[in-house]
């Protein structure tokens, strides 16, 4: 297919928005990178699971949230994103759970939980993206994990199927998550969530997401383009330590730079940066951290599309 060429829509009624050549720097936390040959932003599930009857067999197709972990490279994305993220996305509590539909940020998640009387929420607090990519890479902070407070999920296959899953159906670890039986990511996607957390004290836990969104801004680079955490920490160690150990903040690759607050992180300080400057500064610091310590980085970002 040509990055322009429109799929056949012939005899599905959408209502989504569907866009050609979308520049991806839009939707993503770096504010660099490619274009999407299509983009869909559905009106609802049920307008989803009828775009995704329209696409070609094996067209690739890729769900994005807030773009907070994602590199979409200089040559673009030959096939189609689906925009999730919607500050309209539903949340409420059922039960003993909470529900989230997978286009909601993980911070509202936090929020929702603590004014309920829920404790065990107050890592979402810290996690710079949507359910449905929290979901997708196991995301995690202070300790804590997606995975470890999901009880259920709703997912949607390329033939526009809905299915409901229980976390056994999933082999997760850190920052992983894989489904048994159909490949995640290509055949399947996240569309919301049940979440479990404890019952608790309502001033102690926004008391304590107050603390960790005051850690956040005091240890890393939230005034600039960033995609959080460019690698995954290596047993026993912190990635962010073995790139400053081996001098690298500040260190600059065309318009993107190890930030000097935080070595874990990429920025793209002026707005300036390709997504090859970022891919580049990536492959720098991995090798040279193998170089001096013998430890293979393995980046916690997603890099998808095609180098120009």
């Amino acid at each position: 297919m040509k990055m322009t060429e429109p799929i056949d829509r012939s005899g599905v009624a959408l209502r989504g928005s569907l866009r050609l050549n979308e520049p991806m720097a839009k939707h993503v936390s770096w504010r660099a990178g490619g274009v999407a040959g299509r983009a869909y932003v559905p009106a609802d599930r049920a307008d989803l699971a009828a775009f995704l009857t329209t696409l070609p067999k094996g067209e690739p197709i890729y769900f994005v949230g807030l773009g907070s972990n994602l590199l979409v490279r200089d040559g673009g994305f030959h096939g189609t994103v689906v925009l999730m993220h919607s500050p309209h996305g539903a949340m409420r509590v059922e039960g003993d759970l909470i529900y989230a539909e997978a286009s909601v940020a993980c911070p509202k998640v936090a929020r929702l939980a603590a004014t309920r009387g829920f404790e065990g929420a107050e890592f979402l607090s810290g996690v710079p993206g949507t359910v449905g990519g929290a979901l997708a890479m196991n995301a995690g902070c202070y300790g804590s994990e997606t995975w470890d407070v999901v009880a259920k999920v709703l997912t949607i296959s390329r033939a526009g199927t809905m299915s409901d899953r229980t976390a056994g159906d999933f082999e997760t670890g850190y920052r992983r998550v894989t489904l048994r039986g159909s490949k995640l990511g290509e055949d399947e996607w996240f569309l919301a969530a049940w979440f479990r957390f404890h019952p608790g004290d309502e001033k102690r836990a926004r008391a304590r997401i107050k603390e960790l969104l005051a850690k956040r801004i005091a240890e890393q680079p939230l005034e600039l383009p960033n995609a959080g955490s460019v690698f995954r920490n290596p047993p026993g160690d912190h990635a962010a330590r073995l790139i400053e150990a081996c001098g690298l903040k500040g260190h600059e690759i065309g318009g993107a730079r190890i930030s000097e607050k935080h070595a874990n992180f990429i920025v793209n300080p002026k707005g300036k940066a390709r997504a090859s400057d970022i891919e580049a500064l990536i492959e720098h610091a991995r090798d040279i951290v193998n170089e001096r310590f013998g430890l293979e980085l393995v980046p916690e970002v997603r890099i998808i599309g095609e180098a120009v």
